[in-house]
């Protein structure tokens, strides 16, 4: 049976609204405020995404956004990772606590901003490739092997099959710079996705301040027509920057720092210095440069455990010195942080 915790959707800035402990949505979300930020959570069971079947992620994943929209209609909105979950709201006004610098930082960042996410795709992907297929490279290959006595082999059929698909990505490419070319102007930043597939020209997130988004539209419009009808958008949003901005927490456990801290060789107390120090020390000593005498990668394992190990503890200690003791743990046990992607 799953735990039960609170399921954190993103952090809000109760400027943009009138905030406090108010039922936000029939899911039954509401905030839980710290100055004047607000962490919009959810009593949930604690669920691991990455062992959920497919359909019932995609569930939790509409769920999600779902309540998502309807925060961005009453607020600004720092996102949270999917699957954010804290034991309770003690460990929830924590996280506002060790990260509010960072949240108001972002917020100047995001005001009045927007994600707006565009796929672009080929209308009909066999009409392309047959245009591609009568470019005059595409059909300079294809007459040598026509002419060929001893005929066309599996070999041949290859080799003008990658040519074809080749000149297939340099069009996506061309189309995919004319797009990018002509809306950057209306944004703030662009990020883009892996391709789907060979119909996909271009997967992409824009960031842009709100005033713009129906010119963005526009611009969608204009450049089908410029394509000639080729080329279909499909625009999502506005959504909350997902892909610029997103909430993490991470919560550390006693027995991993306590592991750490005898990998490294410390004492109960320590600065940042004294961890980087003592990092360095057995780093230099396991680095496998310098031991290429070991065998079965011993020194490679060690080497690895000590820069975990050094992470981990960068990570905890949140001030210039911190304490290992169990009875101190939980000051440093939550590291909140908003990754910019």
């Amino acid at each position: 049976m799953n735990d039960k915790g609170k399921c954190i959707y993103g952090v809000i800035n109760n400027e943009s609204h009138a905030a406090g402990s108010t039922m936000l949505t029939s899911h039954g979300i509401y905030t839980v405020p710290y100055k004047d930020v607000s962490a919009a959570v959810g009593d949930s069971e604690i669920i691991d995404y990455g062992k959920l079947p497919g359909d019932a992620a995609a569930r939790r994943l509409i769920e999600h956004q779902v309540v998502m929209e309807k925060l961005m209609k009453a607020f600004t909105v720092i996102p949270a990772r999917l699957g954010t979950y804290v034991l309770g709201e003690d460990e929830v006004m924590l996280a506002l606590m060790k990260g509010y610098h960072v949240f108001k930082e972002v917020f100047a960042k995001i005001e009045g901003r927007i994600e707006l996410d565009v796929v672009a795709t080929w209308v009909d992907l066999h009409a392309v490739i047959q245009e591609v297929s009568e470019e005059e490279e595409v059909r300079a290959v294809k007459q040598v092997l026509f002419n060929k006595k001893a005929g066309i082999t599996v070999d041949d059929q290859m080799k003008a099959g990658m040519l074809i698909k080749s000149c297939l990505d340099k069009k996506k490419h061309e189309y995919a710079l004319t797009i990018k070319d002509s809306l950057e102007d209306l944004c703030r930043s662009i990020k883009e996705y892996t391709m789907l597939n060979d119909a996909t020209i271009m997967n992409a997130a824009f960031f842009i301040d709100k005033p713009r988004h129906i010119r963005f539209e526009e611009r969608l419009d204009e450049l089908s027509g410029s394509f000639g009808g080729k080329v279909h958008f499909k625009c999502v949003g506005p959504l909350p920057p997902y892909n610029f901005y997103v909430l993490e927490i991470e919560q550390l456990q006693y027995d991993e720092i306590e592991r750490a801290k005898e990998k490294l060789a410390l004492n109960a107390f320590a600065t940042k210095d004294e961890i980087k120090k003592a990092y360095r020390k057995y780093a230099s000593v396991y680095h496998p440069d310098k031991q290429s005498d070991r065998q079965n990668g011993e020194t490679e394992t060690e080497y690895i455990e000590i820069t975990n190990a050094y992470r981990l503890l960068s990570a905890y200690c949140q001030h210039d010195a911190c304490s290992f003791k169990k009875e101190d743990f939980a000051e440093n046990s939550i590291i909140v942080t908003v990754k910019e992607q």
